[in-house]
């Protein structure tokens, strides 16, 4: 008999395939906070691709950054998302449903692919959440990024229970 794997396990298991672990504090950069809430709804600040203090995936996509290298750092800053989301929640398996992502991705005019790279974030969210793991979604190419970072992804989630 197999047991199945809770959400906060299958977003382990997709932080150790990348190599990256989320264990660490995770610090504002400013004069905000990177999660607040609002009765059932939660939002995230935008994440970059930071594991402990370094930006992984930095520069511009379509010119020094792969699209495999920019999908990489999207579900790197989708992983910071569900951090977020678990540390105020205590479990992924308190999210409802994920609502909306936006994710933003420092590229080249030249470049048209942000739709494959922002699936990757997508694609991530479904195998945790399932068909709770399906959102609506923007995505954008834009010319610069905080801290040269090549991704930025923010989320919007709806927790379980009636609290409001």
């Amino acid at each position: 008999m197999t047991t199945a794997q809770s959400r906060d396990q299958i977003a382990d298991q997709i932080a150790s395939e990348l190599g990256h672990s989320f264990a660490g504090e995770m610090i504002a950069g400013g004069h905000y906070v990177p999660i607040v809430r609002d009765g059932r709804t939660l939002y995230t600040s935008g994440q970059v691709p930071r594991v402990g203090t370094t930006v992984v995936v930095t520069g511009r996509v379509g010119e020094a950054v792969s699209l495999e290298k920019a999908r990489e750092g999207a579900q790197i800053c989708a992983l910071r998302c569900l951090t977020l989301l678990r540390r105020e929640l205590g479990s992924l398996d308190g999210v409802e449903k994920v609502l909306r992502v936006g994710v933003f991705i420092q590229c080249t005019a030249e470049f048209t692919q942000q739709s494959e790279v922002a699936d990757a974030a997508s694609d991530l969210l479904h195998r945790v959440f399932g068909d709770a793991g399906v959102h609506v979604r923007t995505a954008v190419g834009v010319y610069q990024l905080p801290k040269n970072a090549s991704v930025e992804l923010e989320m919007t989630v709806a927790a379980k229970g009636d609290k409001a």
